[in-house]
Order: C-alpha cells, then structure tokens, then sequence
C-alpha cells in the first residue's frame, strides 16, 4: 500500500487521530485523578507554583490535543462518507457516530467552557501572587471547570469503547431497526448530561471512584439501548 493515496491518507489521519488522541486523554486523566487530587491535600504555596507554571503547560497540549483529535477524527469521518454515505446506517456507522458525538462534546467543553474557566483562575492565581485581590469569579470558574472536567471524564468512557466496538463487535442493525428513534433515545441521554456539565452539579461524579463507576454505568445503558432498539 502506497502512504500517498487514499489508503495512506485514511491511515495518516487515523494515526494521527489516535496519537493526538491519547494525548489528550492521558491529559484529562492525569487532571481527575492526579493533579485535583494533590490540589485538595497540598499547601497554599505549592498550588499556586504549580498553576503559575504547570497548570498552563499541560493545560497547552490539553488543549490543542483535543483540537488536533476533533479535526483528525472529522477527516476520518468525511472520508468514510464519501466512499457511500449510507455506511452511516450500519452498526459501523451507528457506534463511530455514537462515539463521535460524545468526543465532540468533549472537544465543544474543553474549548468553550474548560480552557476559558482556568484562564480566569489562572490569572486570578497571578494577580494574588503579586500582592492583588482575587478575582471575583476566579471560584465559580474554578467549580465550573471542574463539573465540565468531569463531565469530560464521564463521557470518554463509553466513547473509547464505542470507538474500539465500531470495528470489533458490530450489532444487528436490519432493515427494521429504527435509526430515528435510536438517535433520540441517545440525544436525550447524553444532552441531559451534558446540560448538567454546563448549570448542573457534579452528583457522584465529585470523587474519582463515582466519576469512573458513573462512567461505567453510562456505558451499560448507551451500549443496552443500543443493543435493545437496533
């Protein structure tokens, strides 16, 4: 197989996808289980060195990763499409789309909600530093970053297993199976939640072991109405 022809360019933008992929991830994990934990047992000093100069790398490769995933995987998807559109109906189609929703939600959090929240903790963080006042919605950002975060934490777990069960465990999608009312019944559930990553509260997702058990949970129930409406 040559890289410089279709194939190669699907298996560019898929590597590319992935790598970039793994970093944000990574990155996302690293934040809910590793850094907002030693954030709540550490002291004063040492939380505000790490947010004037940790927090803005990581939160750089975060950030872009997920931008670099979004638009490799939006290739991927429109080069699919373009071999035959209708690959969309398949059980393929049916768990990538699944899968592709929930890793833009993510991406649409990290940008519009995530990265604009720790500039204003970032630089609330600074202002103290050097002798000012906090910035008054440097607390609110913080929490709403944090919801955002774990909503974030909450939908990777079923999407990484939507993207890995699209090639590898397809379902029995028939000429009865209504793809309207599946695309519902998923609409609902993952935009409620997503409404409470945005105005909600964090519910059980507050500590690491209910964020990882409610992502689990999540799993279930999209891959059973899935299973169940296809």
């Amino acid at each position: 197989m040559e890289i410089i022809s279709v194939d190669g360019w699907y298996l560019l933008l898929r590597w590319s996808h992935l790598l970039a992929g793994v970093t944000w991830i990574g990155l996302l994990y690293y934040f809910n289980f590793v850094q907002g934990e030693w954030f709540k047992e550490t002291d004063a000093s040492a939380k505000t060195a790490a947010v004037q100069k940790l927090v803005p790398r990581a939160l750089w490769w975060f950030r872009w990763s997920a931008m670099f995933t979004f638009l490799a995987g939006t290739l991927i998807l429109i080069s699919k499409g373009m071999k035959g559109w209708e690959i969309y109906a398949t059980s393929w189609g049916i768990l990538i789309l699944t899968g592709a929703t929930l890793g833009t939600l993510m991406f649409l959090n990290v940008w519009m909600i995530i990265w604009p929240a720790q500039q204003v903790v970032i630089a609330s963080t600074n202002q103290v530093a050097e002798g000012g006042e906090a910035l008054p919605d440097a607390a609110s950002s913080a929490a709403k970053a944090a919801l955002a975060s774990r909503t974030n934490t909450l939908f990777s777990i079923p999407m990484l297993l939507f993207m890995g069960a699209a090639s590898h465990f397809p379902v029995g999608v028939t000429e009865e199976t209504s793809l309207s009312g599946l695309f519902w019944v998923l609409a609902i559930i993952i935009g409620a939640l997503e409404i409470n990553g945005v105005i909600g509260k964090p519910g059980p997702m507050a500590s690491v072991k209910g964020v990882i058990i409610s992502g689990f949970v999540l799993t279930v129930v999209l891959f059973g109405v899935i299973g169940f409406l296809v």
